[in-house]
Protein backbone atom coordinates (compact mmCIF):
# COMPACT_ATOMS: atom_id res chain seq x y z
CA UNK A 1 0.00 0.00 0.00
CA UNK A 2 1.11 3.66 -0.19
CA UNK A 3 2.46 5.29 2.16
CA UNK A 4 -0.10 7.83 3.63
CA UNK A 5 0.67 11.54 4.92
CA UNK A 6 0.32 11.91 8.49
CA UNK A 7 -0.36 15.82 10.64
CA UNK A 8 -0.61 15.53 14.29
CA UNK A 9 -2.09 17.88 16.13
CA UNK A 10 -1.31 19.03 19.55
CA UNK A 11 -3.43 21.55 21.59
CA UNK A 12 -1.33 22.63 24.27
CA UNK A 13 -1.79 24.76 27.57
CA UNK A 14 0.89 25.50 29.80
CA UNK A 15 2.65 22.32 28.20
CA UNK A 16 5.78 22.00 29.85
CA UNK A 17 9.02 19.17 29.70
CA UNK A 18 6.70 16.23 28.60
CA UNK A 19 5.24 17.69 25.30
CA UNK A 20 9.38 17.88 24.86
CA UNK A 21 9.57 14.57 25.35
CA UNK A 22 6.41 13.91 22.92
CA UNK A 23 8.04 15.99 19.69
CA UNK A 24 11.11 13.83 20.55
CA UNK A 25 9.59 10.84 20.17
CA UNK A 26 7.50 11.69 16.98
CA UNK A 27 10.52 12.50 15.33
CA UNK A 28 11.89 8.44 16.24
CA UNK A 29 8.90 7.29 14.64
CA UNK A 30 9.45 4.44 12.00
CA UNK A 31 7.33 7.04 10.30
CA UNK A 32 8.23 10.71 11.08
CA UNK A 33 4.87 12.43 10.94
CA UNK A 34 4.97 14.75 7.76
CA UNK A 35 3.24 17.70 9.77
CA UNK A 36 2.80 18.63 13.55
CA UNK A 37 0.94 21.53 14.12
CA UNK A 38 1.08 22.93 18.33
CA UNK A 39 -2.21 25.02 18.98
CA UNK A 40 -1.38 26.87 22.20
CA UNK A 41 -4.19 28.37 24.57
CA UNK A 42 -3.30 31.63 26.27
CA UNK A 43 -3.80 32.20 30.04
CA UNK A 44 -6.43 34.27 30.71
CA UNK A 45 -6.49 37.83 30.17
CA UNK A 46 -4.13 37.19 26.78
CA UNK A 47 -5.53 37.98 23.74
CA UNK A 48 -2.44 36.93 20.87
CA UNK A 49 1.36 36.39 21.44
CA UNK A 50 2.76 39.45 19.91
CA UNK A 51 3.47 40.76 23.25
CA UNK A 52 7.66 40.81 24.07
CA UNK A 53 10.15 41.18 26.58
CA UNK A 54 9.17 41.03 30.64
CA UNK A 55 5.63 40.14 29.65
CA UNK A 56 5.63 37.70 27.06
CA UNK A 57 3.90 34.80 28.15
CA UNK A 58 5.93 31.60 29.35
CA UNK A 59 4.18 29.16 26.64
CA UNK A 60 4.91 31.19 24.28
CA UNK A 61 9.03 31.50 24.72
CA UNK A 62 8.33 27.55 25.75
CA UNK A 63 7.06 26.52 22.45
CA UNK A 64 9.42 29.45 20.31
CA UNK A 65 12.53 27.19 21.95
CA UNK A 66 10.62 23.91 20.89
CA UNK A 67 9.72 24.82 17.27
CA UNK A 68 13.77 26.21 16.98
CA UNK A 69 14.82 22.71 18.47
CA UNK A 70 12.81 20.88 16.46
CA UNK A 71 12.82 22.91 12.86
CA UNK A 72 14.31 19.91 11.31
CA UNK A 73 13.17 16.96 12.59
CA UNK A 74 9.45 16.94 10.41
CA UNK A 75 8.63 18.52 7.43
CA UNK A 76 6.54 20.93 8.68
CA UNK A 77 6.29 22.03 12.22
CA UNK A 78 3.90 25.00 13.21
CA UNK A 79 2.95 26.77 16.25
CA UNK A 80 0.04 28.70 16.98
CA UNK A 81 -1.59 30.69 19.96
CA UNK A 82 -5.74 31.39 20.61
CA UNK A 83 -7.20 33.33 23.26
CA UNK A 84 -8.57 31.00 26.39
CA UNK A 85 -12.28 31.92 25.48
CA UNK A 86 -11.15 30.85 21.68
CA UNK A 87 -10.54 27.22 22.86
CA UNK A 88 -12.99 24.13 22.42
CA UNK A 89 -12.31 20.55 22.17
CA UNK A 90 -14.12 20.12 19.10
CA UNK A 91 -13.62 24.07 17.13
CA UNK A 92 -9.84 23.99 17.87
CA UNK A 93 -9.21 20.90 16.51
CA UNK A 94 -11.38 21.11 13.62
CA UNK A 95 -9.61 24.07 12.69
CA UNK A 96 -6.44 22.38 12.78
CA UNK A 97 -7.21 19.18 11.15
CA UNK A 98 -9.11 21.36 8.47
CA UNK A 99 -5.56 23.66 7.49
CA UNK A 100 -3.49 20.43 7.39
CA UNK A 101 -2.84 18.96 3.91
CA UNK A 102 -2.30 14.93 4.59
CA UNK A 103 -4.46 11.94 4.31
CA UNK A 104 -4.54 11.10 8.19
CA UNK A 105 -4.62 13.90 11.31
CA UNK A 106 -3.15 12.47 14.16
CA UNK A 107 -4.80 13.66 17.63
CA UNK A 108 -2.91 13.97 20.68
CA UNK A 109 -2.83 15.55 23.93
CA UNK A 110 0.04 16.84 25.24
CA UNK A 111 0.44 14.35 28.01
CA UNK A 112 -0.35 11.38 25.64
CA UNK A 113 3.44 9.97 25.18
CA UNK A 114 4.31 7.44 22.68
CA UNK A 115 5.09 4.30 24.11
CA UNK A 116 7.82 3.19 21.33
CA UNK A 117 8.96 4.13 17.75
CA UNK A 118 5.75 2.64 16.04
CA UNK A 119 2.61 4.47 17.25
CA UNK A 120 1.36 6.12 14.22
CA UNK A 121 2.62 3.23 11.59
CA UNK A 122 0.25 1.28 13.25
CA UNK A 123 -1.93 3.63 13.82
CA UNK A 124 -1.25 4.01 10.07
CA UNK A 125 -1.77 0.44 9.13
CA UNK A 126 -5.17 0.24 10.30
CA UNK A 127 -6.48 2.50 7.26
CA UNK A 128 -5.49 -0.23 4.62
CA UNK A 129 -9.02 -1.53 5.02
CA UNK A 130 -10.34 1.23 2.96
CA UNK A 131 -13.98 1.04 5.36
CA UNK A 132 -11.37 2.52 8.67
CA UNK A 133 -12.24 6.12 9.11
CA UNK A 134 -10.48 6.56 12.61
CA UNK A 135 -8.23 4.36 14.59
CA UNK A 136 -6.89 5.07 17.86
CA UNK A 137 -4.31 3.85 20.68
CA UNK A 138 -4.29 1.71 23.07
CA UNK A 139 -3.45 3.94 26.90
CA UNK A 140 -1.41 2.77 29.06
CA UNK A 141 -1.14 3.55 32.90
CA UNK A 142 1.72 5.71 33.75
CA UNK A 143 4.61 4.33 36.87
CA UNK A 144 2.59 7.05 38.99
CA UNK A 145 -0.87 5.87 38.33
CA UNK A 146 -2.74 4.28 41.23
CA UNK A 147 -4.34 0.62 41.24
CA UNK A 148 -8.28 2.33 40.66
CA UNK A 149 -6.46 4.65 37.65
CA UNK A 150 -4.69 1.15 36.27
CA UNK A 151 -7.85 -0.43 36.19
CA UNK A 152 -9.87 2.35 34.36
CA UNK A 153 -7.41 1.84 31.92
CA UNK A 154 -7.44 -1.96 31.77
CA UNK A 155 -11.10 -2.19 31.48
CA UNK A 156 -11.06 0.34 28.75
CA UNK A 157 -8.10 -0.46 26.60
CA UNK A 158 -7.27 -4.54 26.78
CA UNK A 159 -4.36 -6.33 24.97
CA UNK A 160 -6.52 -7.45 21.85
CA UNK A 161 -7.33 -4.92 18.58
CA UNK A 162 -10.53 -5.36 17.12
CA UNK A 163 -12.35 -3.12 14.50
CA UNK A 164 -15.78 -2.28 15.08
CA UNK A 165 -19.12 -1.32 12.95
CA UNK A 166 -22.58 -0.73 13.05
CA UNK A 167 -22.97 -4.84 13.39
CA UNK A 168 -21.34 -4.24 16.75
CA UNK A 169 -24.00 -2.07 18.53
CA UNK A 170 -26.18 -4.85 20.18
CA UNK A 171 -22.75 -7.18 21.26
CA UNK A 172 -20.77 -3.91 22.35
CA UNK A 173 -23.55 -1.33 23.00
CA UNK A 174 -21.58 2.37 23.40
CA UNK A 175 -18.33 0.60 23.11
CA UNK A 176 -19.27 0.17 19.48
CA UNK A 177 -17.79 3.79 18.53
CA UNK A 178 -15.91 4.15 21.89
CA UNK A 179 -12.43 6.58 20.32
CA UNK A 180 -10.69 9.16 22.61
CA UNK A 181 -8.68 12.20 21.03
CA UNK A 182 -6.31 11.34 23.55
CA UNK A 183 -4.74 9.69 20.74
CA UNK A 184 -6.61 9.04 18.12
CA UNK A 185 -6.04 9.11 14.15
CA UNK A 186 -8.51 10.22 11.72
CA UNK A 187 -9.28 9.89 7.78
CA UNK A 188 -9.57 13.09 6.69
CA UNK A 189 -11.79 12.95 3.40
CA UNK A 190 -14.51 10.98 5.56
CA UNK A 191 -14.07 13.56 8.34
CA UNK A 192 -14.67 16.63 6.19
CA UNK A 193 -17.83 14.64 4.28
CA UNK A 194 -18.92 13.98 7.82
CA UNK A 195 -19.08 17.29 8.82
CA UNK A 196 -15.59 17.22 11.47
CA UNK A 197 -16.06 17.48 14.78
CA UNK A 198 -18.39 19.19 16.23
CA UNK A 199 -18.15 23.24 17.36
CA UNK A 200 -19.91 23.60 20.32
CA UNK A 201 -19.91 20.69 22.25
CA UNK A 202 -18.28 20.62 26.32
CA UNK A 203 -16.94 17.05 25.75
CA UNK A 204 -16.80 14.08 23.99
CA UNK A 205 -16.52 15.57 20.23
CA UNK A 206 -14.46 12.32 19.71
CA UNK A 207 -17.16 10.06 20.20
CA UNK A 208 -20.00 12.13 18.14
CA UNK A 209 -17.91 12.07 15.22
CA UNK A 210 -17.24 8.24 15.94
CA UNK A 211 -20.79 7.68 16.59
CA UNK A 212 -21.11 9.13 13.02
CA UNK A 213 -18.74 6.99 11.27
CA UNK A 214 -20.44 4.52 12.51
CA UNK A 215 -23.82 5.68 11.41
CA UNK A 216 -22.52 6.20 7.99
CA UNK A 217 -21.29 2.55 7.30
CA UNK A 218 -17.67 3.23 8.20
CA UNK A 219 -15.15 1.74 10.99
CA UNK A 220 -13.24 2.16 13.60
CA UNK A 221 -10.30 0.49 14.34
CA UNK A 222 -9.06 0.13 18.15
CA UNK A 223 -5.11 -0.75 17.84
CA UNK A 224 -3.80 -2.31 20.92
CA UNK A 225 -0.04 -2.36 19.41
CA UNK A 226 -0.13 1.38 19.24
CA UNK A 227 0.00 2.39 22.73
CA UNK A 228 0.32 6.01 24.86
CA UNK A 229 1.54 6.34 28.48
CA UNK A 230 -2.00 8.75 29.78
CA UNK A 231 -2.94 8.48 33.49
CA UNK A 232 -5.02 11.14 35.48
CA UNK A 233 -5.44 10.53 39.06
CA UNK A 234 -8.43 12.33 39.84
CA UNK A 235 -9.92 13.00 42.87
CA UNK A 236 -14.11 11.65 43.18
CA UNK A 237 -14.93 15.49 43.11
CA UNK A 238 -13.38 16.27 40.02
CA UNK A 239 -14.27 12.82 38.43
CA UNK A 240 -17.72 13.91 39.19
CA UNK A 241 -17.14 17.09 37.15
CA UNK A 242 -15.61 15.12 34.48
CA UNK A 243 -18.79 13.48 34.37
CA UNK A 244 -21.15 16.04 34.66
CA UNK A 245 -19.49 17.56 31.55
CA UNK A 246 -19.86 13.50 29.89
CA UNK A 247 -23.22 13.62 30.65
CA UNK A 248 -23.95 17.15 29.29
CA UNK A 249 -22.30 15.98 25.54
CA UNK A 250 -24.62 12.87 25.80
CA UNK A 251 -27.74 14.97 26.66
CA UNK A 252 -27.04 17.25 23.52
CA UNK A 253 -26.46 14.61 21.18
CA UNK A 254 -29.57 11.90 21.69
CA UNK A 255 -28.96 11.35 17.61
CA UNK A 256 -25.34 9.48 18.92
CA UNK A 257 -26.17 8.23 22.22
CA UNK A 258 -29.11 7.12 21.55
CA UNK A 259 -27.96 4.53 19.74
CA UNK A 260 -26.62 2.43 22.61
CA UNK A 261 -26.28 2.96 26.74
CA UNK A 262 -23.70 3.55 28.92
CA UNK A 263 -25.27 2.59 31.86
CA UNK A 264 -24.39 -1.60 31.24
CA UNK A 265 -21.07 -1.08 30.72
CA UNK A 266 -20.39 1.60 34.03
CA UNK A 267 -22.24 -1.41 35.85
CA UNK A 268 -19.77 -4.15 33.93
CA UNK A 269 -16.67 -1.90 35.42
CA UNK A 270 -17.61 -1.77 38.56
CA UNK A 271 -18.02 -5.20 38.94
CA UNK A 272 -14.64 -6.18 36.99
CA UNK A 273 -12.66 -3.44 38.44
CA UNK A 274 -13.92 -4.58 42.02
CA UNK A 275 -13.11 -8.45 41.55
CA UNK A 276 -9.83 -7.43 40.12
CA UNK A 277 -8.90 -5.65 43.11
CA UNK A 278 -10.49 -8.47 45.67
CA UNK A 279 -8.60 -11.01 43.31
CA UNK A 280 -5.28 -8.53 44.08
CA UNK A 281 -5.81 -8.33 47.70
CA UNK A 282 -6.61 -4.61 47.44
CA UNK A 283 -9.72 -4.91 49.03
CA UNK A 284 -9.19 -1.99 51.44
CA UNK A 285 -9.12 0.21 47.89
CA UNK A 286 -12.87 -0.76 47.52
CA UNK A 287 -14.69 2.07 49.36
CA UNK A 288 -12.42 4.44 47.66
CA UNK A 289 -13.42 2.77 44.34
CA UNK A 290 -17.08 2.88 45.52
CA UNK A 291 -16.40 6.42 46.52
CA UNK A 292 -15.30 7.13 42.76
CA UNK A 293 -18.07 5.68 41.07
CA UNK A 294 -20.59 7.24 43.16
CA UNK A 295 -18.95 10.91 42.24
CA UNK A 296 -18.54 9.24 38.48
CA UNK A 297 -22.71 7.94 38.51
CA UNK A 298 -23.40 11.06 40.17
CA UNK A 299 -22.06 13.72 37.98
CA UNK A 300 -23.20 12.09 34.82
CA UNK A 301 -26.69 11.55 35.95
CA UNK A 302 -26.62 15.64 36.62
CA UNK A 303 -25.10 16.47 33.22
CA UNK A 304 -27.62 14.03 31.60
CA UNK A 305 -30.73 16.72 33.33
CA UNK A 306 -28.70 19.82 32.98
CA UNK A 307 -31.37 21.54 31.44
CA UNK A 308 -33.40 21.21 34.94
CA UNK A 309 -30.65 22.77 36.74
CA UNK A 310 -29.79 26.69 37.45
CA UNK A 311 -27.29 28.04 35.91
CA UNK A 312 -25.43 28.68 39.24
CA UNK A 313 -25.40 24.90 39.79
CA UNK A 314 -24.48 24.24 36.79
CA UNK A 315 -21.47 26.30 36.98
CA UNK A 316 -19.88 24.65 40.11
CA UNK A 317 -20.79 21.27 38.68
CA UNK A 318 -18.83 21.38 35.49
CA UNK A 319 -14.97 20.76 35.10
CA UNK A 320 -15.22 23.08 32.11
CA UNK A 321 -17.30 26.68 33.46
CA UNK A 322 -15.41 28.63 30.81
CA UNK A 323 -18.18 26.59 28.51
CA UNK A 324 -21.08 27.73 30.01
CA UNK A 325 -19.95 31.69 30.39
CA UNK A 326 -20.38 31.90 26.73
CA UNK A 327 -23.44 29.63 25.86
CA UNK A 328 -26.25 31.50 25.42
Amino acid sequence: MMKRTVTVLIPAYSPGKMLREILRRLASQTHVPEKVMIINTLPPGRRDASVSGEDEDGSVVFLRGLAEEFRDSFGELTVCHIAKDEFGHGKTRDAGIRDSDTDLCLCMTQDALPRDVCLVSRLEQAFDDPKVAAAYARQLPGKKSGPLEREARKFNYPPVSAVKSAEDLDRLGIKTFFCSDVCAMWRKDVYLALGGFEKDVILNEDMILAGKIIKAGYRIAYCADAEVYHFHNYSGIRQLRRNFDLGVSQADHPEIFGMASSGKEGVRFVKTAAADLLKEGKGCLIPEFIWQSGCKYVGYRLGKGYRHLPKALILKLSDSPDYWKVRK
